[in-house]
């Protein structure tokens, strides 16, 4: 068994802000990750030729056809990956970082001859730290993480463990290489006994956002499918840019954990510019409006759901994330629980953790609560559409703010709901949680919108006998009616509803253009644009984007995977074949929307929208996920940068912030159809 020890890096508390307003200027954007140092010939031969010797493994044990060996594949192939990238991505910054490079090729080695010969993955039948890795849904990359396996687990237990995620902090460098030297034999700020901690890797530096989000939760099934976890004792936790996460994930999905514990960090877009960046901020009214996709000031009532224990050291300039988020959740009438750290700066005090340690772990013991009478949830976006007994099915308007203020009464009578830009909804109980003494008595939903409209439903089911219960509502005009809306059309909804960069949260396929355009400046913008968006899936989100060209397009990509279309109908043979079915008209001459019309020889639509083809996958026309270089230097500017469909001049060249001049943007109305101006 591997020793323990248990050790501080520097690297885990990376400040979230860049360098300041040196950072602040768009035509001088410093890459990130940045370029890395010269590896000697004969370590690079070296590398290369144990890369190919681990790829050999690799494919011995695909070749036997065998799941029980399969499974544990990406456990091996994380460690090609890492190399593999660091080698030609230039991503090695210290010479000790090539010496990682060895051990994880022999880590490798080792795991492979042993899956081989015994058919067994030794490394989980072991406590401690363990590097662990899935394939994601997203581009069929694999993807590490660590986890901490406390010394009381045992594999054949029937026992169930807490499980902490614990969210990293921000680290320009820190590629796949580094991360296994950061977490390798590193039980981390927190190792709570009895409880397994994972550590996301989170695809990079995004703060948990966009695929880094998906990422955690891709990681925390893949620990599920191998450890036995008790669901009512899972946290979000984090520091720095780990607590700009936990932030994220307690305010977007309260009804998942027993607490949240964020850190530092940042909770918002605009004010933390302002103080940390000292940057002047000129949003356009479009990407005010996408800010409340990430700030989770806006979203502080959801806290109501999900215990939470801030941190902040005294001194540390940070602590600026926990004082907005009280000041927002005194607007709800809720009280945070901020543990500060004396005379501390960015960095977890030593009486102040253990006070923190104290009530997490008497949270842990109380559980997440699934019996709760009175849920309170606020969402602008169908992305985010949850909490505990409560589903949003659809708004009024994306981008609004939506509210369901929900009760059940004393006598397990009436449910009452007072909703705000909210037309459908469900209440949902699963089999085993409905209290028995609701029995039959719960039939009765009164409802009052904010609107002032009011009204009763009665739903003449009521639960199950296996103590489950759902019934979904919907409003037709002004009155609420019991069932789901018939379905007359495309509708925004869970996973169909935009912006742009959503297509990005699930599987998706880049689609090149092979036939030809007449318009010259289109197509150098497109093959550019395209160029860029598959190197950027590269370094920020550290996979290999799918692409296919036009022709290649199967019927399996299309049930499968979120189309992005490059090119115009002349050059596309997919987008040519939809064309007439998108709300927005491009042809050889013109591009119109709505009652403008632009020429086609110098403006490029990009959009999102139900694929023609799917409807239940999206169709992209020539993005990737909209944030640039300039918004790698602060994850605080990681947000997306266009709504559901923006013209783009090409006359102007893409810099570091915009893929040329956006002319017109906009979002798409609930039906997915452009909005007039009366809306």
């Amino acid at each position: 068994m591997r020793s323990m020890f248990t050790f501080l890096l520097l690297a885990l508390t990376f400040p979230a802000l860049a360098d300041g307003p040196s950072d602040n200027i768009p035509a001088k954007v410093r890459p990130i990750p940045p370029r890395g140092i010269a590896v000697p010939d004969a370590e690079r031969k070296g590398l290369e030729e144990g890369l190919t010797k681990l790829a050999e493994k690799i494919a011995a044990i695909e070749a036997k056809n065998d799941t029980k060996r399969t499974r544990f594949l990406p456990d091996i192939r994380i460690h090609h990956k890492a190399v593999r990238y660091a080698l030609d991505g230039d991503e090695f910054f210290d010479p000790k970082e090539v010496a990682t490079a060895r051990d994880m090729i022999a880590e490798g080695l080792s795991r492979a001859s042993s899956l081989l010969e015994t058919g067994k993955a030794a490394w989980m039948d072991v406590p401690g730290e363990v590097y662990l890795g899935y394939v994601s849904k997203i581009d069929g990359s694999v993807q590490p993480y660590s986890l901490i396996v406390p010394e009381s687990w045992q594999r054949r237990s029937p026992y169930r463990h807490r499980l902490d995620i614990w969210f990293h902090g921000r680290g320009e460098t820190r590629t796949e290489v580094f991360y296994y030297k950061e977490r390798h034999n590193n039980l981390g700020e927190f190792a709570p006994e009895d409880a397994l901690v994972l550590h996301p890797y989170g695809r990079f530096c995004n703060a948990a956002k966009f695929a880094g989000e998906v990422d955690a939760f891709e990681a925390l099934d893949d620990v599920k499918s191998r450890y036995k976890i008790d669901e009512d004792r899972i946290s979000v936790r984090g520091f720095s840019m780990g607590g700009a996460s936990a932030w994220h994930f307690a305010v977007h999905y309260p009804d998942k954990w027993f607490a949240a514990n964020p850190g530092a960090g940042f909770s918002e877009t605009p004010r933390f510019l302002d103080v940390f960046q000292k940057e002047k901020l000129e949003p356009t009214w479009y990407e005010k409006k996408l800010w409340q996709m990430y700030d989770c000031t806006d979203w502080a009532e959801n806290l109501s759901g999900c215990p939470t224990v801030a941190y902040s050291g005294e001194l540390d300039s940070q602590k600026q994330a926990a004082d907005v988020m009280a000041e927002a959740l005194e607007r709800q009438n809720l009280r945070l629980k901020h543990v500060i750290g004396p005379k501390t700066r960015h960095q977890y005090d030593p009486s102040a953790k253990r006070e923190v340690i104290q009530i997490m772990d008497s949270l842990a013991r109380l559980g997440r609560d699934r019996s709760r009478r009175e849920v309170d949830f606020w969402t602008p976006t169908l992305r985010y559409n949850r909490s505990a007994w409560i589903t949003i099915d659809e708004l009024g308007e994306h981008w609004e703010a939506a509210r369901v203020h929900a009760t059940l009464d004393d006598g397990f009578t009436a449910y009452r709901l007072v909703a705000q830009n909210v037309t459908a909804m469900t209440i949902e109980f699963p089999a085993g949680t409905v209290d028995p003494a609701m029995s039959d008595r719960l039939q009765t939903f009164i409802f009052a919108d904010a609107e002032g409209q009011k009204g009763q439903v009665v739903d003449r089911d009521g639960p199950k006998t296996d103590l489950s219960f759902r019934v979904s509502f919907h409003k037709e005009g002004k009155e609420w009616m019991a069932g789901p809306r018939r379905a007359t059309g495309l509708r925004k909804k869970h996973g169909l509803q935009g912006p742009i960069d959503d297509a990005f949260l699930e599987r998706f396929t880049f689609v090149r253009p092979t036939g030809t355009s007449k318009n010259e400046k289109v197509t150098a913008w497109v093959k550019s644009e395209g160029d860029r968006a598959v190197r950027r899936w590269r370094t920020q989100m550290r996979g290999d984007a799918i692409v296919r060209d036009d022709t290649a397009v199967s019927d399996a990509d299309i049930a499968s995977s979120n189309l992005v279309l490059w090119g115009d109908p002349e050059s596309n043979a997919v987008l040519k074949k939809i064309a007439d079915k998108l709300p927005i008209r491009w042809d050889g001459d013109n591009v119109v929307v709505g009652e403008k019309t632009y020429s086609a020889a110098d403006h490029v639509p990009i959009l999102i929208f139900p694929n023609p083809l799917n409807a239940e996958k999206y169709v992209v026309l020539n993005s990737g996920f909209t944030y640039r270089e300039y918004d790698d230097l602060n994850n605080a500017r990681q947000v997306p940068k266009l709504p559901d469909w923006a013209i783009v001049d090409v006359r102007t060249p893409p810099n570091s912030r915009y893929p040329g001049k956006i002319v017109a943007a906009d979002f798409f109305d609930e039906a997915w159809k452009i909005k007039t101006k009366k809306d």
